[in-house]
C-alpha cells in the first residue's frame, strides 16, 4: 500500500483501472497470478548453462617438449532455486444457503410496524427533533470519514453463541463501506459455521480465511488480493471462515500471517471472531486497534459481560479502554432494565451502546439496511463512529 494519507485513493484508482471488478459473490481466483521470485542465479547474473561442457582443444605450442596440459574449462557454479511454495489448489464454490432450505425464508419485513413509522414522522414534523437528528448525522459522518495512514483492525467477539455478534460485525462493516471511501474488509475468523456471509448477503464461497493465509505475498496488488473476496456492495469485500463444513479450523498462526498481509491493503477491517475464551478471538482481540463485545439484553448475557469485563481490568489499560459493549434487545420488552444495566457495564470504563430491538435483524436473514428500523440505523452510526475514533487511538 503507498505510504502517505491519501493512499485510499491510490488504490481506489488502482481498482477502477482495471477492466472490471470481479463477480459479487464468485470470489474466484485473481485473472493474473503475480510471477515467481527470480532464482538466485537469475539475480545475481549468472548465466544457465544446459549442461557441462567439452574441455577446449589444447593450445597450439612452439615445441612439443614444452606442450602444455590441456585446460579444463571452468563452469560458473550454479545455485539452486529456492523452492516455490505450492498454491492451494482452487476450492469449489458452495452456495451459503443449501438448496434445499433457500425457499424456507419468508419475506423480509420492515424493522419498526407501519403505525410506529408514521407516528415518528409526524412528531418530526412538529417538533425541532429533526434538525437535532440531522446535526447528529453529520457529526457521525464527519467522524466515520477520518483518513487513516494504516489500516484499523475492529475486532468483535461475545462470551457465547446467540449474543448477536455477527449481526453486530455485519452493521458495522456494513456502516464504515457507506461513509468510507477507502477499501473495507469483513473478515470470519469464526470457521465453526458462522454466518457472516449469509447476513452480508453473500451467495457462493470458494477461498477461506485458512486457504489466503497460503496465498497471500507482499508483491501482490490489491487487485490480485481482492480476486480471492467476496465483492460486496459499496466497496467492501468479505473473506468467509469456512464453507459451511463442520470441523474446519483455524489456527492463530494462519490467523496473523492473513491479517498482517491483508492489513495494508485496506483501510478499515471487521474481524468476526470465535467466541471467548478461544484462542483466535484472544489474539485477534489483543492485536486490534478497538474491540466490541456483544451481549444479550438479558440477565445472564449482562452477568457474564460484567464478569469479562472485570478480567480485562486486570490487562493493560488500552484494553479496557479501546472495548465498546453492544448490548442488544432480541425481544421487544426485555426482561431487565436495559439503562441501568448498561450504567452498570460502564463502570469498569468500557464504553456500553444499547441496539434496540429491531424485527428486521430478529429475522436473522440478510441483513438489508434500508428495512431497518429509524432508531437500529442511528444507532449503529453512532456504534460505528466511537469504535472508529477509539481504533485511531491505538497504533
Amino acid at each position: 500500500m503507498p505510504n502517505g494519507d491519501n493512499w485510499q485513493g491510490d488504490v481506489l484508482r488502482d481498482l477502477r483501472g482495471a477492466s472490471g471488478p470481479p463477480a459479487a459473490g464468485t470470489g474466484g481466483p485473481p485473472a493474473s497470478v503475480p510471477p515467481a521470485p527470480p532464482s538466485a542465479a537469475q539475480a545475481s547474473g549468472a548465466e544457465r548453462i544446459p549442461g557441462p561442457t567439452q574441455p577446449p582443444a589444447p593450445a597450439p605450442t612452439p615445441t612439443p617438449q614444452q606442450a602444455p596440459a590441456p585446460q579444463q574449462a571452468r563452469t560458473p557454479q550454479q545455485t539452486p532455486a529456492p523452492p516455490r511454495t505450492r498454491r492451494p489448489s482452487a476450492p469449489d464454490s458452495r452456495a451459503v444457503v443449501d438448496s434445499v432450505l433457500s425457499g424456507t425464508a419468508r419475506r423480509p419485513q420492515r424493522g419498526e410496524p407501519v403505525a410506529v413509522r408514521v407516528t415518528r414522522a409526524v412528531r418530526r414534523i412538529v417538533s425541532s427533533s429533526a434538525a437535532r437528528e440531522v446535526a447528529e448525522l453529520t457529526r457521525t459522518a464527519e467522524a466515520l470519514q477520518q483518513p487513516v495512514t494504516t489500516g484499523r483492525q475492529i475486532a468483535v467477539t461475545s462470551i457465547r453463541g446467540g449474543a448477536g455478534k455477527t449481526t453486530v460485525a455485519a452493521l458495522l462493516g456494513t456502516a464504515y463501506a457507506h461513509y468510507r471511501q477507502d477499501p473495507v474488509l469483513l473478515v470470519e475468523a469464526d470457521p465453526a459455521l458462522g454466518s457472516l456471509p449469509l447476513r452480508l448477503g453473500a451467495e457462493t464461497l470458494r477461498w477461506t480465511t485458512a486457504d489466503l493465509a497460503d496465498i497471500v505475498e507482499p508483491q501482490m496488488s490489491l487487485l490480485d488480493v481482492t480476486g480471492y473476496l467476496v465483492q460486496l456492495p459499496e466497496n467492501a469485500w468479505l473473506l468467509p471462515g469456512s464453507q459451511g463444513q463442520i470441523g474446519a479450523m483455524l489456527d492463530t498462526s494462519a490467523y496473523e500471517r492473513v491479517m498482517v498481509a491483508l492489513r495494508r491493503y485496506f483501510g478499515v477491517t471487521v474481524v468476526d471472531c470465535e467466541t471467548l475464551p478461544a484462542e483466535v478471538a484472544r489474539v485477534a482481540l489483543s492485536a486490534s486497534q478497538a474491540r466490541v463485545l456483544a451481549a444479550p439484553a438479558t440477565l445472564d448475557g449482562v452477568t457474564s459481560t460484567y464478569a469479562v469485563l472485570q478480567w480485562m481490568q486486570g490487562l493493560p489499560r488500552h484494553m479496557i479502554d479501546g472495548t465498546v459493549v453492544v448490548l442488544s434487545s432480541t425481544v421487544a420488552r426485555p426482561g431487565i432494565d436495559v439503562e441501568a444495566a448498561a450504567e452498570k457495564l460502564r463502570s469498569t470504563g468500557a464504553g456500553v451502546h444499547v441496539l434496540p430491538y429491531d424485527r428486521h435483524l430478529a429475522a436473522g436473514g440478510v441483513l438489508r439496511t434500508e428495512l431497518l428500523g429509524r432508531p437500529t440505523r442511528l444507532a449503529a452510526a453512532r456504534l460505528a463512529a466511537e469504535v472508529f475514533q477509539l481504533s485511531q487511538k491505538r497504533r
